[in-house]
């Protein structure tokens, strides 16, 4: 029986400047043979992996996307040829990134994995916004959640309102207007609410205002995916939002 000796590693790329990206994440990259690049990584990361082949494994939420199944076969089979694969997934591996399905295949499989952490969207959205997501003035806590259900449903947004915690929200632009109007069931309308759009990125777009308003003001500045929701007390510390409440008509700024 022959000894497997090669090995995968699931590298964070963090949400999108190579600035973010973790010492150890350089030297896994610079060490790879094979890169499985997701879409949302910034492209510019396989000049960090000089010696590696390259191979494209796009997902992305409403478009077309390599299947989950093939991206694992892919992993395996190049392992098992003693490579070291580098499974580069955008912001960090282990939160929303099917990263729990890959490691099981991979142990499944006799075939060791290493997992390099990174800077997720939703930290990188709240340091833009110059806020903390715990601020003990305004909460206890943040959840982490998605709106894009495997199964298509919607989770209990009027249970996680009632956590008292700071909302961040992935993958739930598509569907922004429901999503408020649920939590509006146990928020007040002028809870504060942002969107950060590429957050971490050289094309960060931010929007802070209230959930009333969030849905609306979203679609007139055009804002889409990939971003993050943030809803939540502590969202007023951003001076973002300071400006808006002070403004006469109302308006978010955008930048």
């Amino acid at each position: 029986m022959s000894t497997i000796q090669g090995k995968v590693t699931l590298l964070s790329a963090g949400p999108g400047d190579l600035d973010l990206l973790t010492l150890r994440a350089a030297k896994a990259l610079a060490a790879a043979d094979i890169l499985l690049v997701d879409d949302l990584a910034n492209a510019d990361i396989v000049t960090l992996a000089p010696h590696a082949r390259v191979i494209r494994v796009g997902k992305r939420g409403g478009c077309k996307s390599t299947p989950q199944a093939f991206i694992q076969r892919l992993m395996q089979r190049y392992a098992r040829k003693g490579l070291h694969v580098v499974r580069v997934k955008g912001g960090d591996a282990l939160l929303f990134g099917r990263a729990g399905e890959e490691i099981a295949a991979l142990r499944e499989a006799h075939i060791p994995v290493d997992i390099v952490n990174g800077v997720s969207s939703g930290f990188a959205a709240a340091a833009g916004l110059g806020i903390s997501l715990t601020h003990r003035d305004h909460c206890q806590g943040v959840t982490f959640v998605t709106a894009h259900m495997q199964d298509h449903s919607q989770p209990d947004w009027a249970a996680l309102a009632a956590t008292g915690t700071t909302l961040a929200i992935y993958m739930g632009m598509s569907r922004i207007a429901s999503i408020t109007a649920s939590l509006m069931e146990a928020l007040p309308s002028n809870t504060p609410a942002a969107v950060v759009q590429n957050a971490g990125s050289s094309k960060e777009r931010r929007l802070v205002t209230t959930l009333g308003r969030l849905a609306e003001e979203v679609s007139a500045a055009g804002l889409g995916s990939p971003a993050v929701i943030l809803i939540g007390g502590a969202i007023g510390e951003a001076a973002e939002f300071t400006t808006h409440a002070a403004s006469a008509n109302g308006l978010a700024h955008a930048a």
